[in-house]
């Protein structure tokens, strides 16, 4: 196992317990001169590596999540590698420094799923309707629609008017 101080052992660890292997931001009290000390010792035994990106915004001078700019001006950021990984004990998987996020699934029994239901039904379901049913305002539905049903699950909402009924949403998969 490779010899390491603490703070290199902390950052790694950190990095590593990351779904995006991203070194950045360091520990709140690694700051200028002694950040870019460590940094650059981990780059030099291969513990850690930089990635660039397509993204143009400017590195944080607090070191948040980007590291550097290149010449170009596209960030680049500090990942963890699979010798840094196995520097601290870990088996290297065969991970995407980018991963897509999880899909999740809703609880069943609750009023999200009976929202989820009504949503792919034939019909759909209006504003008034999904209201109704489940005892909620019409804000409350809209944050469920766009908060917890398109982000956290992933849901495509489609939203057309319908004569006589009103603005019908479904779930169209």
């Amino acid at each position: 196992m490779t010899k390491l101080s603490d703070t290199q052992l902390v950052i790694l660890s950190v990095a590593a317990q990351r779904n995006d292997r991203n070194v950045l931001p360091l520990p709140g009290s690694l700051r200028g001169g002694a950040a870019q000390k460590v940094i650059g010792t981990l780059m030099k035994r291969g513990l850690i590596a930089e990635t660039v990106t397509d993204q143009r915004a400017k590195a944080d001078p607090a070191l948040n999540r980007i590291w550097r700019n290149d010449e170009d001006g596209r960030a680049i950021l500090l990942h963890i590698t699979d010798a840094g990984l196995a520097a601290i004990g870990i088996e290297p998987e065969q991970t995407d420094i980018n991963p897509a996020p999880e899909a999740r699934t809703p609880r069943t029994g609750t009023k999200q799923a009976k929202l989820i239901e009504m949503l792919r039904a034939e019909d759909g379901a209006t504003i008034d309707e999904i209201a109704m049913a489940l005892q909620w305002r019409s804000h409350t539905i809209r944050g469920a629609l766009a908060g917890a049903l398109k982000k956290r699950l992933g849901l495509t909402i489609t939203s057309e008017k319908v004569e006589g009924r009103g603005r019908v949403y479904a779930i169209r998969d």
